[in-house]
């Protein structure tokens, strides 16, 4: 792969277990279908292990190592999906800016967006081929390395989540910076989401060319707006990529996945997403299964949507909790998840125990509905 022969986007191994887009796509499961956010993450020891002295973004564009890092936990768990390890800051990466990742501080911009004129620095085309073909790269060879274990889905950050890491700098608790733009200069903030809305549309379309069998898009900063401003500044968007991405892939002759999409906190905007254009909707853990069903209707799937911090709990609990949240959503028509990503300090034998509750509990009530 790296140095060797480059694995082509083509003649990859029939799929095994299709569980997950069955799911995805509203069709009848025998077993409600799990995977995590973040489940390629520091909580595996191996994976601290591959990851040890190489830098964060390095590790990012090296297909070999973003291949490995996703095949580790379908390694120890009965996983339904994977999910390719990469980053979603690789975008404003390619559109110029540097982004570095600080020690105990985390994702770190040098040179954050401060004034409107700082636009004009940003790469107006972007080749996605050009600048994030290694993430197509590492598709590929996951893809292939699978050998049709389960599907790999691609993912990418959604417009305003990554618009206020650009003017943020990194993470902030308020987003005040970030907010500033959208009230002092909404003409520059849409240019902004348009131009990484382009962007990301092109990147996820080259994802399904290089093998990726879903997509999830990002909202991870939805929480930090208000009603009005997710409608004007986030689901305009989050629609224009869904709907773009359909019709290139039918232009371009290639399968149409499911696409999955997952604003964090938009709880206010549950009705909206589940008509704007994804198979799948994906939960945090702070709203109830009941009313994300009363509010998206029947003809989406909910993902999601257990608290992180439930898999501290001992195994028992972890049994127990998962089998209430699989009465309370149903098995069919949904995907298990947690509601945000691992934490690093969790224990791999917890994930193990959230994983089997969720395809033995469900077979049982498969099984006796």
């Amino acid at each position: 792969m790296e140095g060797g022969e480059r694995l082509l986007p083509k003649g990859f191994p029939k799929l095994k277990n299709d569980t997950f887009l069955r799911a995805a796509r509203g069709e009848e499961t025998e077993h409600t279908p799990v995977w995590c956010m973040r489940q390629a993450g520091r909580y595996l020891p191996e994976f601290r292990e591959t990851r040890a002295a190489q830098d964060f973004f390095a590790t990012c564009r090296s297909p070999k190592l973003c291949c490995e890092l996703t095949l580790q936990p379908l390694r120890r768990f009965p996983l339904d999906a994977a999910i390719i390890f990469s980053d979603i800051l690789v975008v404003p990466q390619a559109l110029g800016m540097e982004v570095v990742m600080v020690p105990g501080k985390g994702p770190t911009f040098t040179e954050p967006l401060k004034e409107v004129e700082d636009l004009l620095k940003l790469r107006q085309k972007v080749d996605v081929t050009a600048e994030l073909g290694y993430v197509f790269q590492a598709i590929t060879l996951t893809r292939h390395s699978l050998e049709g274990r389960v599907p790999l889905i691609g993912f990418s950050g959604a417009p305003w989540t990554l618009m206020s890491y650009m003017i943020e700098g990194g993470g902030s608790t308020t987003m005040a910076k970030a907010k500033s733009w959208l009230y002092r200069h909404p003409e520059a903030s849409h240019q902004l989401l348009q131009l990484l809305a382009s962007v990301i549309t092109d990147y996820l379309v080259g994802q399904v060319a290089a093998g990726a069998q879903a997509l999830q898009l990002f909202e991870s900063h939805a929480g930090h707006l208000g009603p009005e401003q997710f409608q004007d500044f986030a689901l305009p968007y989050i629609r224009d990529i869904a709907q773009a991405v359909k019709s290139k892939l039918k232009e371009e002759a290639l399968p149409l996945v499911p696409m999955i999409i997952f604003a964090k906190d938009a709880h206010y905007a549950l009705r909206d997403l589940a008509h704007a254009g994804y198979e799948v909707v994906g939960l945090d853990w702070t709203i109830r299964p009941q009313e994300a069903r009363a509010q998206t209707g029947k003809d989406v799937t909910l993902q999601g949507n257990l608290d992180p911090c439930a898999l501290y709990a001992p195994k028992e609990k972890i049994g127990e909790l998962v089998k209430k949240m699989l009465e309370d959503f149903g098995t069919q028509r949904y995907i298990a998840n947690l509601g945000h990503g691992l934490y690093p300090d969790m224990s791999p034998e917890h994930v193990g125990a959230f994983v089997e509750a969720v395809h033995s509990h469900s077979r049982h009530i498969n099984k006796h509905s």
